[in-house]
């Protein structure tokens, strides 16, 4: 089951386009149609992008984040080449997608953030990402050795859990969309980025009471929706344990080849 998307991908390639076509029209203008008994023809739309790619997302169980909870923000960071590669690494995902359940989750960790914080909210950086953006990214760091390299950027072999879109990557933004100071970047591969280092670092001064505050403050509203922090990244949460991942979804293998 888990393999079913390398097969769906390739039919459903060739689908897009007519896929495209009935999720463009609303549910609402068709039934209207049907009812009136119109015989008018709905106008020829030819799907774009990102029709495309959704498509084949919504066949692997995955959404759009904007669909669920449309107050989240987003910073899709391998879209562009601000990240640690210096490089676009996603040509065809240009929106953030989550498996279903997961999506949902989010939304509710968004909430919570609200109610204690109204004005401030969750800003992804990255939600599912294909098993050949993995690998790119674990090959750019070949200098450092598997052991270590795999506390940043998991063994494609293995496949991470991003692979399965149920893996996010975020931090939280206040009222001007300026980032809470974490005490380091997104994807900045120091120890100093380590949860679990954090009382040392508090202790030698490299991380301040407020930096660890806000660190805490992330993990409480994912916490409160079961989403795991991993030991090395302040901004990394899992849905689920990656055994159990394995078990519910679908691994993504590569982005969709959308025109």
């Amino acid at each position: 089951m888990k393999y079913l998307g390398i097969a769906l991908f390739g039919l459903i390639f060739y689908q897009c386009s007519s896929d495209a076509h009935s999720s463009i029209y609303s549910d609402e203008m068709v039934q209207n149609r049907l009812e009136n008994n119109n015989d008018t023809v709905l106008p020829p739309l030819l799907p774009d992008k990102s029709s495309c790619v959704d498509s084949v997302f919504r066949a692997l169980g995955l959404v759009n984040i904007q669909a669920i909870d449309s107050s989240i923000q987003m910073d899709l960071k391998y879209a562009t080449t601000d990240n640690f590669m210096h490089q676009q690494l996603y040509f065809t995902i240009e929106q953030l997608y989550l498996q279903k359940d997961v999506a949902i989750r989010l939304s509710k960790a968004q909430q919570t953030l609200k109610k204690i914080h109204p004005t401030w909210s969750l800003l992804v950086f990255d939600g599912v990402r294909p098993v050949d953006v993995q690998q790119r990214m674990w090959d750019a760091l070949d200098s450092i050795p598997p052991a270590e390299r795999g506390k940043f950027v998991s063994n494609p072999k293995n496949h991470s859990v991003h692979n399965y879109g149920a893996a996010i990557d975020l931090t939280i933004v206040d009222e001007n969309r300026q980032q809470l100071d974490m005490g380091t970047g997104y994807d900045d591969i120091r120890k100093l980025a380590y949860p679990s280092l954090e009382a040392q670092f508090l202790a030698t001064g490299e991380l301040t009471q407020q930096q660890v505050n806000n660190r805490k403050l992330l993990r409480k509203v994912m916490a409160q929706q079961g989403f795991l922090n991993i030991p090395s990244e302040w901004w990394h949460f899992n849905a689920y344990k990656r055994d159990e991942v394995k078990q519910r979804y679908q691994v993504v293998l590569q982005e969709p080849k959308c025109e």
